[in-house]
């Protein structure tokens, strides 16, 4: 039951992506590739006194991989670097720790992806947005890459 909701969730997002889109005002871009399945994503950061003020996407990727940026962007909005940072890392932990619980209902939406780190391949598809946007907070103009 529970799987289906989250499944309902990730094509909901990937179908009907939040906030994707460019955003003119960014004052922080970058852009992750993932070459074992095509995925390509740009993120773009509005931050203002160290807030995000706003974040969008754009890009092309399979369903894990859109819904994660939707959902991603969703989350962060209004929060600190610091507080994005931090959820990128339980985000990733929840996906890559054999001892992360399963779920982990502190990261709330993002909650969904639990079940992805069944299918170590995908784990790439839903860690993409998150390791752009590391990139993106910190503006080193490198373009990201999963392998």
């Amino acid at each position: 039951m529970i799987n289906e909701l989250y499944q309902e969730i990730i094509l909901d997002h990937s179908k009907r992506p939040r906030n994707f889109r460019t955003l003119e005002s960014a004052n922080r871009t970058a852009e992750g590739y993932n070459p074992l399945c095509g995925d390509k994503v740009k993120v773009f950061v509005t931050m203002k006194d160290d807030i995000v003020e706003d974040i969008s996407f754009q890009g092309a990727g399979c369903a894990i991989s859109t819904a994660s940026a939707s959902l991603m962007t969703e989350s962060l909005k209004g929060k600190t670097r610091a507080q994005a940072e931090d959820l990128l890392e339980r985000f990733h932990e929840m996906l890559t720790s054999e001892r992360a619980p399963k779920g982990a209902p502190e990261l709330g939406k993002l909650a969904v992806f639990s079940g992805v780190r069944e299918y170590p391949v995908r784990v790439k598809c839903a860690t993409l947005a998150w390791h752009t946007l590391r990139s993106a907070l910190t503006n080193d103009g490198k373009t990201v890459s999963t392998e």
